[in-house]
């Protein structure tokens, strides 16, 4: 019998979640992350998941990882010394970069641009040229080569970035200068850029690869200790780590294209959020995945999570497919304080992490944080342990916590729920950007909240968005982890190609998009995916002719058969029109090609809660003084293994688990559906006055994005009935659509 194991690494917990690929069956832990040494952590979880299954870790077959190592390194500039070979002519291409400032008209004001990842002294000039169309313009000068990368190599680099003018066209040159470094520069990694990311753009695909060679040698060794500590307790298992896009790579290609790892951690938590809404029959959502340090955010339409082909951490932007994931500093350790200056509480983005953590865990913590707010407002029982076995230390929280609230002047409970509500706001303030500003209505989308302290938070964010309903899934804290283990085994190949569409053919365009899938397929078959498992995607890079600006449109490749380049065109034209409310009547042109290629995920069946009465109070455990919208209430607290399908949870209410714990705002309540979900509503929506959980699962699943704002229509909106959704606006969302 084998099994596979999913692991997501956070900056303060380590989840895991172990299924047995036969039966479906699925188990869970949590541990404390380690910074120092994730592997440690990692090890520890394994231990402890393995003994709740019964099994040895011998046992486990697969181990699907989403890591943070390579996000991390970037964001703490902590990456390897780089060295850089560009055509001669092009030295600055970094410094030189883009003309883009963030932040406002005036942004250029306070702007403090990072430097490149490849100084300016560790760059170096090949002489050479390549034409635009892959002819050789100048041969490579080797001899000179040679001894400029001698020089560099007592500059101390310790890893070597190639990235060459129109290489993506011929990569004789690129391939020739790896050969040459080899032998005088033993050792050291080489990235390429026309194996990196073959496209134009020398800017985009020179940062890209420099990206890649920076967070190289860290996530190298950090993949080899992780394989090593694997293999001593199970011989013959198969690490696979997360990409930024949801899918999985194998160790080795992840630690030789690390920049494809950007966004490893938080792609877990969409795919787990999207296998688990689906089959609950909500199929578009805001996901809201609330760890320690931050929170991401994500948007997914028609079951189908956005995909943009730029990846961003802080300030660098690289050029490769991820999840249209955005990450505000808002988590369960963010500090709250008042700068002396202003005189204002704020919350983040500086984190407790991990270690000291937040005061609650007594580990040497005394800064206020989110998590102390939340134990301070009562939102977290006296009763519960967070991962089954810490034991929350309330007076210290209540001590950290009073340092805003003596800084404030006001009592400890409204400074906690102060930070509250803030942190709240900074994640609206994320979830704006992957809806609204994209042109989706939020009210038309329901919202799944996971991570550890997801659930604490939703039923507030479902309130200030107007989306509905907060979905809370079971096992939420691991849901992460859930996605890495049942996600597939993926890869791409893009090339540039640019071409008007007068002056190509939807035949070329199949041709070459089979072309690159059969590439693409081969990395699947070094990893043993069967053939009858492969399933593809195509997708092409357009723009209007003249235009910078270029949108990337999925291909039907049957409807590109039978429509032609129409079937490109007009998707191209509304998507256009939905992102900027306008189209051109200009002729369209081809900027690149890509393939996906990607394997069958694991099925789990998922089992249906046992039904049972609307009546919740046998999951009932005891009570708890919150304080929530400015006073005191007593609220009921549930043991959530013991809801059943179909009970109906009110207001105020905490819902417990081993890895997280839910919040039931008063005047709501928490539907349980067939599948264990709680679906939160306001008391007056349709769902709650309707008979339970099963007539609420199909509200939103024909819920589609609205094109623009629906901006006095009200946020509480339930698809199957409109007149009674109608009805259902709480006071403050009535006051907001006025």
């Amino acid at each position: 019998m084998s099994y596979r194991l999913g692991v997501d690494v956070g900056g303060t917990f380590t989840d895991l979640l172990l299924v047995n690929e036969k039966s479906g069956q699925t188990w869970k832990a949590k541990v404390s992350s380690t910074p120092a040494d994730q592997s440690i952590g990692v090890l520890h979880g394994i231990e402890r998941v393995c003994g709740l299954a019964g099994i040895q870790p011998s046992d486990i077959r697969d181990v699907m990882h989403g890591t943070t190592v390579a996000t991390n390194t970037v964001l703490t500039a902590t990456g390897a010394r780089v060295g850089l070979v560009t055509t001669k002519g092009y030295r600055q291409v970094l410094q030189i970069a883009r003309s883009f400032v963030p932040g406002g008209l005036g942004g250029w004001v306070i702007y403090n641009k990072s430097l490149p990842m490849a100084p300016l002294s560790l760059t170096i000039e090949a002489d050479e040229r390549v034409g635009t169309k892959g002819d050789v313009v100048d041969a490579l000068n080797e001899d000179k080569l040679r001894t400029d990368l001698v020089a560099l190599g007592t500059k101390g680099i310790e890893a070597l970035t190639v990235s060459l003018i129109n290489s993506f066209a011929n990569d004789t040159h690129e391939k020739r200068i790896r050969a040459i470094a080899a032998e005088v520069l033993p050792g050291i990694p080489v990235s390429l850029s026309s194996e990196v990311v073959p496209e134009m753009q020398e800017y985009e695909r020179t940062v890209t690869t420099v990206a890649n060679s920076y967070v190289r040698p860290r996530v190298q060794r950090y993949v080899a200790n992780l394989r090593d500590k694997l293999a001593s307790k199970a011989k013959d298992v198969n690490l696979h780590i997360l990409r930024s896009d949801g899918g999985l790579a194998s160790s080795q290609s992840a630690a030789d294209y690390p920049v494809n790892l950007l966004m490893s951690g938080p792609a877990g938590g969409v795919s787990g959020a999207l296998w688990v809404a689906v089959q609950a029959g909500f199929p578009n959502l805001l996901t809201v995945d609330v760890g320690g340090t931050s929170t991401d955010v994500a948007l997914i339409m028609n079951g189908e999570p956005r995909l943009r082909r730029e990846t961003s951490v802080g300030d660098v932007t690289v050029r490769a497919s991820s999840v249209d994931i955005r990450t505000v500093g808002a988590g369960g350790g963010s500090i709250a304080h008042v700068p002396d200056l202003t005189g204002a509480l704020r919350v983040g983005p500086q984190s407790a992490g991990a270690d000291p953590g937040p005061a609650a865990y007594g580990k040497g913590g005394t800064e206020p944080t989110v998590t102390d707010a939340n134990v301070v407002l009562g939102y977290m029982p006296a009763m519960q342990k967070l991962g089954g076995d810490m034991e929350l230390k309330r007076d210290l929280s209540q001590e950290a916590v009073k340092k805003v609230a003596d800084k404030l002047g006001m009592g400890v409970k409204d400074a906690a729920l102060g930070i509250y509500n803030i942190v709240n706001e900074n994640m609206i303030g994320a979830l704006r950007l992957v809806s609204v500003e994209q042109g989706h209505d939020p009210r038309d989308y329901a919202l799944i909240a996971f991570g550890g302290a997801g659930p604490l938070h939703a039923n507030a964010l479902s309130r200030l968005l107007g989306s509905w309903p907060s979905i809370i899934p079971p096992g939420p804290g691991v849901l992460c982890a859930l996605g890495d283990a049942t996600t597939a085994v993926r890869d791409e190949s893009s090339r540039t190609f640019i071409r008007k569409f007068a002056e190509t053919s939807k035949k070329d365009i199949i041709k070459e998009l089979k072309a690159l899938s059969a590439h693409a397929a081969k990395t699947l078959a070094a990893e043993k995916v069967p053939a009858k498992d492969l399933q593809f995607g195509y997708q092409v890079d357009v723009r209007y002719h003249g235009q910078g600006l270029r949108l990337t449109v999925n291909v039907d490749l049957k409807r590109l058969e039978k429509e032609g380049l129409d079937a490109i065109s007009k998707p191209f034209d509304e998507e256009h029109t939905r992102l900027f409310t306008f189209a051109l009547p200009l002729e369209h042109e081809f900027v690149s090609l890509r393939a996906v290629v990607h394997g069958k995920g694991v099925n789990i069946t998922r089992q249906k809660s046992a039904m049972g009465k609307s009546d919740p109070s046998a999951a009932a455990v005891g009570k708890q003084k919150v304080f929530m919208e400015g006073r005191d209430y007593t609220a009921i607290v549930y043991d959530r293994a013991k809801l059943k399908a179909g009970a109906r949870v009110a207001g105020p209410a905490i819902v417990m688990e081993m890895d997280s714990t839910s919040v039931i705002l008063p005047k709501h309540t928490g539907l349980v559906d067939a599948y264990a979900n709680i679906l939160i509503y306001p008391d007056s929506h349709a769902a709650v006055k309707g008979k339970g959980a099963a007539k609420a699962a199909p509200a939103k699943a024909k819920a589609k994005p609205a094109a623009k704002p629906k901006v006095k229509a009200s946020p509480v909106k339930a698809k199957a009935k409109p007149k009674a959704a109608a009805k259902g606006k709480t006071k403050a969302a009535a006051k907001r659509a006025r």
